[in-house]
């Protein structure tokens, strides 16, 4: 008896595990963003900036800044999209919620903040 109630729980367990399915997320903001920028200090002086933005379908990512081609902030994100603007949020971070659309132009897809400013481009 307890031959078969183990087999049957082990038959319960693999139809419950094989029926569930996670959800797909094709959000097209999945994939690879970066933006660089040139901030001109003085004429002698001149500072770069390069941050790439790896959004995964699971709602989180990864996000790198370089500072003159040396790594000042890598640390994770979390993203939510609603009304077709998307929160950016870095927990544990002093970062702060940057909101964002998305845009296809001519010359490809690019993310703009509020203010209509391009905040990165794809990859």
């Amino acid at each position: 008896m307890k031959k078969l109630l183990s087999l049957l729980a082990i038959v319960g367990i693999v139809l419950a595990s094989n029926c569930s399915r996670i959800p797909e997320n094709n959000d097209p903001i999945i994939g690879v963003w970066q933006k660089a920028d040139r901030l001109v200090i003085s004429e002698t002086e001149k500072e770069t900036s390069f941050s790439v933005w790896t959004f995964n379908d699971a709602y989180l990512g990864r996000y790198n800044l370089q500072l003159n081609q040396k790594e000042a902030v890598k640390t994770d994100f979390t993203w939510v999209e609603e009304d077709n603007k998307y929160t950016i949020s870095y927990p544990g971070t002093d970062l702060e919620d940057q909101t964002v659309t998305l845009e296809r132009t001519d010359k490809g897809e690019i993310l703009q903040d509020a203010n209509g400013e391009i905040f990165a481009y794809r990859n």
